[in-house]
């Protein structure tokens, strides 16, 4: 036999001949393929091992050969896919990237995994490939399937087996490397990551296959991470970018798109809930969720090839999930400072829970609601009453506003009608901000139909006038925009010297 190449030992693509790891759950994969009829789904994140696991346990059980593998993003799998509840024995069948199935694709595979359990078929076997909550996916189209199915859950693997991995394909090179502790930890759990690694460091090294004797690499990661990230740059610098803005690049708002893809980078998973983490990070909540409940994110997604490409959401689930192990890599490392000002951002960093509370009369919620609404369109954080209603539930609720007037808001925006004096809460609101005007962190916004003695402190300060007999839509549009001119003023106040944003490459060099 001649000697392996290095793209035959650390492979990038296709199934590991000299590097294959069982992975811990490989043990109970093995017993649910045996079992006649029952589904199997598979889910964890991309390059994690799944699909090379089950065609490796099905040559261990001598049923490679007659498997028919599918796969949701070729259109002529999908409509196959689709007619397999019709045939009568589809013998084993893989159906990979199962959540990017239509809703009625995946009730009518639901159906027919029940079908093939309640009779036990030997004839028939289908495998369900997926990322996270796969299982939880196809769940929800059929509770009953519960019992009916074994879900099989796929963890980024313990460094250990990385170092197996690595091992293994050393030895077939008759080589060691030097950077294997460094190589171990940036893979991240990830058998693909690490196959990369080492072939870069390889290439690096200027090992193109087995050696004779026996040699060591001397490499630095520094240098293999830099030339991988290099790389790695063309294909998905632009992608991230493209996510990172969403619709429309806000660079005074709360770059929520930005923030998800830095929430990907740190997790562990390569998946986040974002119902989770929006809760985890209270100062993003609102600008998250408003993306994520208005459909703006499966905007994103879908007006993108590139970004649908490489991201999903099941909004469902409410999980964003990376579906390529490269670009995993590729945002774990990333200068994020860098990256947000080469996107535009002016700031990713807040000193403050909300951009904006908003106090006023229960009489002009109409008019004030659809203030909010603008603001909330430019992917603000807005405290607007309504809006908290069920996180003040059970609380006390004089506990509960006091910190965001006093201090949890950049500004308060008081809406000063008639009523305005009148009502029991906003004399408590105005109680908690009386102190911001001299902070300059108080705007009002004065109706011009009141008389300017009414109120006392508001008029040592700049505001705005609303109109109640203009055209109230044009009125919301220019109040809105004065409030976003005057954040974005504050914001580039707040900016450091030479911190205004410029489009410029982001530097991958490590010192």
């Amino acid at each position: 036999m001649p000697d392996p190449k290095l793209e035959e030992v650390f492979k990038v693509s296709g199934v590991p001949t000299y590097t294959f790891v069982e992975p811990m759950e490989y043990g109970q994969l093995l017993i649910a393929l045996r079992t006649p009829g029952r589904g199997v789904v598979i889910e964890g994140p991309s390059g994690i091992g799944k699909t090379t696991a089950v065609e490796k346990a099905l040559g261990e059980l001598l049923r490679a050969g007659d498997t028919l593998k599918l796969s949701a993003r070729k259109q002529d799998d999908r409509d196959l896919i689709a007619a397999l509840p019709t045939m009568p024995d589809i013998g084993t069948v893989i159906i990979d990237d199962f959540h990017r199935l239509d809703d009625e694709v995946r009730q009518n595979v639901a159906d027919y995994l029940k079908t093939l359990a309640d009779e036990e078929r030997e004839d028939s076997k289908l495998i369900v490939v997926g990322i996270n909550q796969a299982g939880e996916s196809l769940i929800q189209f059929a509770r009953d399937l519960v019992n009916r199915i074994d879900v099989i859950r796929f963890e980024a693997n313990p460094d250990e087996r990385v170092g197996k991995l690595l091992e293994q394909g050393e030895s077939a090179l008759n080589i060691r490397l030097g950077n294997r502790d460094s190589v171990i930890s940036g893979a991240g759990g990830s058998f693909y990551i690490a196959q990369m690694l080492a072939q870069r460091t390889c290439i690096d090294a200027g090992l193109q296959e087995a050696q004779e004797k026996h040699v060591e690499t001397k490499v630095s990661y520094e240098v293999v991470l830099t030339r991988v990230m290099d790389r790695l740059n063309a294909s998905f610098l632009k992608v991230a970018e493209s996510f990172a803005r969403g619709t429309k690049l806000r660079r005074e708002g709360r770059a929520p798109y930005l923030h998800m893809l830095r929430w990907l980078a740190e997790g562990n998973e390569w998946s986040i809930d974002l119902e989770r983490e929006a809760a985890r990070h209270p100062e993003l909540k609102g600008s998250v969720g408003q993306v994520v409940d208005k459909g703006y994110l499966e905007k994103v997604l879908a007006d993108d090839p590139e970004v649908e490409k490489t991201l999903h959401f099941d909004p469902e689930t409410k999980v964003l999930a990376v579906e390529d192990p490269q670009f995993v890599f590729f945002i774990r490392n990333l200068p994020w400072n860098q990256f947000a000002q080469r996107v535009g951002y002016l700031d990713i960093n807040f000193s403050s829970r909300f951009d904006f509370a908003l106090s006023f009369a229960g009489s002009e919620r109409d008019f004030v609601e659809k203030v909010f609404e603008r603001l909330a369109e430019q992917e603000l954080a807005v405290f607007y009453d309504k809006d908290e209603e069920h996180r003040i539930l059970a609380e006390n609720v004089e506990d509960y506003l006091g910190p965001i007037y006093r201090s949890e808001a950049t500004f308060v925006v008081a809406f000063l009608s008639n009523s305005f004096p009148e009502r029991i809460w906003t004399k408590f609101e105005s109680e908690q901000f009386k102190d911001r005007f001299g902070e300059g962190s108080v705007i009002p916004v004065w109706f011009s139909d009141v008389a300017p003695a009414a109120f006392g402190e508001d008029r040592k300060v700049g505001g705005i006038t609303f109109q109640p007999d203009a055209d109230r839509d044009t009125e919301i549009v220019r109040i809105a925009d004065l409030l976003i001119g005057k954040l974005r003023e504050r914001k580039l106040d707040e900016l450091e010297p030479g911190d205004q944003p410029e489009l410029q490459p982001v530097n991958f060099s490590r010192p």
